[in-house]
């Protein structure tokens, strides 16, 4: 997909994706302590030795973890992630390597001297060439951030990770981090907040508060399901399936309280969630045996094997109990283990069927998509056998739209509960909500609605985003999701993406195919696809926009400046001078040009043939347009008033074609361009163009307000009318006012100006 620049050479050739783009990526320091000392101490080949173990070690953890190696420097490694692909968890993905790198230099420590390492990550925003996003890759990445990333490694203790705010904001809830004392570097106006990872976080349940908006019905339905297979005993599959932050896990919170009892039995919920890169494929079992047996980390083995063996009393006979204690406590220590895992996953699914046995039994997995393999498999046996069974078993998970389980045989005994977006009513409300409770004022809210666009957390995004934050900026969870979702779309579907949002306005086909520099009919299929992903929307004919504000905001600032100002001077020549009375805005074939297809364009008042603002009106430049008028408002035309008015206020109308204005744009009976009229209103007086002459070079048209009632609406002003100002009651709808003449040409009126007189330009 070739794209010809001509920005900073004459001829520059690149390539889509985009050759460069501004993205938010995390980046890793790493390097050896006392690495200088080290080497004299060691005969040139050890040292050889020593590096190729430790530069291997560390790539390769890297690579594990989708990091790209950007640069070498001595003993120091660079990394970028989410250099060419993120999927919202690339300051999880950089932090996890960091510490696996500790793990992994400190298990080679018996084959030779020991390497103590300290590594600093942070997180921002850089410009990164794509095409060289690969191991090695020198210069492919600029920004501040890299610095920042080499200054938080040299403040890091030895065998230590060390964050930014940025990348702690990232992690929150997925990592353990202790704070540091602040970091002064050079160059920053204000010292760094530094964190310490101390460990790996475990996930609790999510603190909900505030009421249930706008899923009520999915609430019902689920509920209903889970029910049902309680009294019928017959295993039930549901899923809540829905983007990130549409609410998925709040419903399940919700369905967790609501279900507590059937037919006044108690309801035994065992819920896991599966976080983002598990320390093992099972793990999420590993914490429902937890919570089941009440363990928590710090616990020591003897206690968790005391504990799993109260909580299976009575469910498993004597012989039994002490094997599958000790399996499934060896399950909790060691899940990452796939002998253990494997052994403790098959106890557990026998307590389960037993539990099932005793009394209803909903096995529930938060993020279901995020499942490795084996857990699935888990799942459909347990979920098999309690068929065979007729237990009264169900089997809730959560995930998003474009994940599918496929479960064989169960197709009568599954239910998709969709969580579609909140209506803008349902947004108002979640958002008052929200500002109310964190003290912003609730008139926010109207402003907020089309970015949130319905999905939940994104409003609670927005609303803990700072007062202090950038007019439009995207918050940084929001940003996130928004960017794994711009990366799961192909090269060709980026590139319309991207050279839609640019576009100020909606585009065709033909808009996109001219930006991209792409043959005719190559545009058509992409933008389909784009719709049936529900990134576009049709607007009206053949022309798109984006869906959501947001994702345009991203896709538009993911453009480096250059590429912006190539894409605006492919759409000036054509969006600014459209060619011919038939000429499209964008410069496509079949539509008219703004003016002449009756768009409402709004009337300036003038004075001598100067437009609002004072500049004077070129014969080959348009005039100044300002907002529309109601009567009454300030800066309301009045005929006869004598006086400049103050600024205008915009007046909200229905837009109609003008009666005075034929298909091709212009005025029955004079050769001049005609103008859009605007809307009427039971407040606004229509515009009627006067029986003089047509306006020469430097001089418009004047307009005269009239009534909006009467025999004389809607039709050409002829002869001279009756001189003197409206009368209040006159102005009422309904009324037919008396109307002062245009200035004519050599008059005195035209000598004098009228600040009551509103020019007609043309567009």
């Amino acid at each position: 997909m070739p794209v010809t620049t001509t920005v900073g050479s004459r001829e520059t050739v690149t390539r889509w994706p985009v050759p460069e783009e501004r993205r938010t990526v995390s980046v890793l320091f790493v390097d050896i302590v006392g690495s200088t000392g080290l080497v004299e101490r060691l005969d040139p080949e050890d040292v050889r030795a020593l590096q190729r173990g430790y530069f291997g070690t560390v790539a390769g953890v890297l690579r594990r973890w989708g990091g790209v190696v950007e640069k070498y420097i001595g003993d120091a490694v660079m990394a970028l992630f989410g250099a060419h692909g993120s999927d919202g968890f690339d300051a999880y993905r950089a932090v996890r390597a960091g510490l696996e790198i500790q793990e992994a230099l400190d298990r080679r420590a018996a084959a030779g001297p020991r390497l103590r390492v300290r590594v600093g990550v942070a997180t921002g925003e850089v410009l990164v060439d794509l095409a060289a996003t690969r191991d090695g890759g020198h210069g492919t990445a600029s920004g501040a951030v890299i610095t920042t990333a080499a200054r938080l490694q040299e403040y890091a203790p030895p065998g230590g990770v060390v964050v930014c705010a940025a990348t702690r904001r990232a992690v929150a809830g997925l990592l353990e981090l202790r704070p540091l004392a602040a970091l002064t570097v050079a160059g920053k106006p204000q010292p760094l907040d530094v964190w310490r990872v101390t460990g790996l976080g475990r996930p609790g349940p999510t603190g909900h508060q505030g009421p249930l908006v706008g899923r009520r019905r999915e609430l019902a339905t689920a509920a209903d399901e889970i029910a049902r297979a309680m009294r019928e005993r017959r295993p039930r599959w549901v899923s809540l399936v829905g983007p990130p932050g549409s609410g998925r896990s709040r419903l399940l919170h919700e369905l967790i309280r609501a279900v507590s009892t059937v037919d006044e039995v108690p309801v035994r919920w065992c819920v896991a969630h599966c976080p983002p890169y598990p320390g093992g494929d099972l793990a999420p079992l590993a914490d429902m045996v937890r919570a089941f047996a009440g363990v928590r980390d710090p616990d020591p083995a003897a206690t968790v094997r005391r504990r799993l063996a109260t909580a299976l009393d009575g469910l498993l006979p004597p012989a039994r109990r002490g094997a599958a204690a000790h399996a499934l406590a060896d399950f909790v220590a060691a899940p990452q283990d796939a002998g253990a895992a494997a052994r403790g996953a098959e106890v557990w699914r026998e307590v389960l069927l037993d539990l099932a046995a005793r009394g209803p039994v909903v096995v529930a997995l938060d993020d279901l998509d995020r499942a490795a393999p084996p857990l699935n498999r888990f799942l459909h046996r347990l979920f098999a056998a309690a068929t065979e069974r007729a237990l009264p078993l169900a089997v809730l998970g959560t995930h998003g739209p474009g994940w599918a389980d496929l479960l064989p045989g169960a197709a009568d005994r599954r239910r998709r509960v969709p969580l579609a977006p909140l209506g803008a009513v349902e947004t108002g409300r979640l958002l008052r909500h929200l500002l109310g409770r964190a003290g912003r004022p609730a008139a926010l809210a109207r402003t907020l609605v089309p970015l949130v666009a319905g999905n939940p957390a994104a409003a609670e995004a927005y609303v803990r985003a700072s007062d202090a934050a950038p007019a439009g900026a995207v918050p940084d969870a929001v940003r996130r999701v928004v960017d794994a979702r711009l990366d799961r779309l192909d090269g060709e579907q980026r590139a319309v993406l991207m050279a839609g949002a640019a576009y100020p306005t909606d585009v065709a086909a033909e808009t996109v195919e001219r930006l991209l520099a792409w043959p005719a009919g190559r545009a058509e299929p992409v933008l389909r696809a784009l719709v049936g992903a529900g990134v576009l929307r049709r607007t009206r004919g053949d022309r798109y926009a984006v869906a959501e504000p947001t994702v345009a905001r991203v896709a538009r600032h993911r453009l480096p400046r250059t590429l912006r100002a190539e894409f605006a001077r492919r759409a000036r020549p054509v969006a600014s001078h459209p060619s011919g009375p038939g000429a499209r805005p964008d410069g496509g074939p079949g539509t008219a040009h703004p003016a002449a297809a009756g768009t409402p364009v709004a009337v300036a008042p003038v004075r001598s043939g100067r437009p609002a603002g004072g500049a004077p009106v070129h014969p080959d430049r348009p005039a100044a347009i300002a907002p529309r008028q109601r009567v009454g408002d300030p800066g309301t035309v009045d005929a006869g008033a004598g006086r400049n008015p103050p600024p205008c206020r915009p007046v909200i109308g229905r837009p109609v074609r003008s009666p005075l204005i034929d298909d091709r744009g212009r005025t029955p009976g004079r050769s001049g361009p005609a103008v859009a009229q605007p809307a009427p209103n039971r407040a606004l007086w229509p515009v009627k163009i006067t029986g003089h002459p047509p306006a020469g070079p430097g001089r418009p048209v004047a307009a005269l307000p009239t009534s909006d009632a009467g025999p004389q609406a809607g039709r050409r002003t002829t002869g001279t009318p009756a001189v003197g100002p409206p009368t209040r009651r006159d102005r009422r709808p309904g009324r037919t006012a008396p109307i002062r003449p245009a200035p004519v040409p050599g008059t005195r009126l035209d000598r004098a100006g009228d600040a009551g007189t509103a020019a007609l330009v043309a567009a």
